[in-house]
């Protein structure tokens, strides 16, 4: 007999299948890691993805509402986030993406969440992604 803890993939019905082999978000025991996700509206099945819009904000609001359905999916909040990491495409964007995520967080009762911010490419028209790390009580 195993004393391993089981692993559960987290999908969303409002989340399209990802594009390659991947769970939208893992738990395994108290620990609960939400894949990178960007501002997609929610979609119902054989629809494709759309964004939210081509602003920052647009894009950002969603794409914490994603990760959010993500977190609630597994059985956690953002209270339980201990780490958050944010993908931008523009540095630009950097101090605008600070206004909104602070705006975002404001109502939070614990600390925030540990943050790294880096820059990357994706697929074009996409400005911002997000994954969270959580753990449960």
């Amino acid at each position: 007999m195993s004393d391993r803890l089981p692993k559960t993939a987290i999908t969303p019905a409002t989340h399209t299948v990802p594009p390659a082999r991947f769970s939208h978000g893992v738990r395994k025991g108290n620990i609960l890691q939400v894949a990178g996700q960007v501002g997609f509206l929610p979609a119902a099945a054989g629809q494709a993805p759309t964004p939210a819009g081509p602003t920052l904000r647009e894009q950002t609001l969603q794409t914490l509402a994603n990760v959010e359905t993500i977190l609630q999916e597994g059985g956690a909040s953002w209270e339980d986030a201990v780490m958050v990491r944010v993908y931008l495409t523009d540095t630009a964007h950097f101090a605008e993406f600070n206004a909104i995520y602070d705006e975002y967080f404001a109502g939070l009762e614990e600390a925030p969440a540990a943050r790294t911010t880096v820059y990357v490419g994706l697929p074009a028209g996409l400005l911002v992604e997000i994954d969270a790390l959580a753990v449960l009580g």
